[in-house]
């Protein structure tokens, strides 16, 4: 963005993707009864879906009772700032085909745990922003005397 811009854009569906695509660790939002978890997870953008492992636990469970789920990755610098939520339905890779295919994609767990479930969210929507970081206004302005 340059100076003459605001500080705030909303970025189109594809530049959703560009910048989700640009990064690899994100957070998963889960929702079942009253209680909302979020764990961040490291994953890969596979055919305009979001694929990530998880071993056995909550977050797996979570998901086969409400597979409706948040996604959100961002960045920031000095400079700028961007944020993308993707709302979604999250399902479990069942399939041997499907697993098969999912070991080919550059996706290893960042901790040395077992992590045999494939994850892959398929997006409904996506929203995002990209900010002009920079200074507080004045709160009152300039007062006149």
């Amino acid at each position: 963005m340059d100076e003459n811009e605001t500080p705030l854009k909303v970025l189109s569906d594809e530049e959703c993707w560009t910048r989700i695509t640009s990064d690899d660790l994100g957070r998963l939002v889960t929702h079942v009864g009253d209680v909302l978890d979020i764990f961040p997870v490291n994953y890969v953008v596979d055919r305009g879906t979001i694929v990530f492992r998880t071993g056995e636990g909550s977050k797996l469970f979570e998901l086969t009772v409400n597979d409706e789920v948040l996604f959100e990755v961002d960045e920031h610098t000095d400079a700028d700032a961007w944020s993308v939520v993707v709302r979604g339905h999250a399902h479990r890779l069942d399939t041997s085909e499907e697993v098969a295919e999912a070991d080919q994609l550059e996706l290893r767990p960042w901790l040395p745990t077992l992590k045999y479930n494939y994850v892959r969210i398929e997006p409904t929507s996506l929203s995002g922003r990209a900010f002009r970081r920079g200074a507080e206004p004045e709160r009152y302005g300039i007062a006149d005397y």
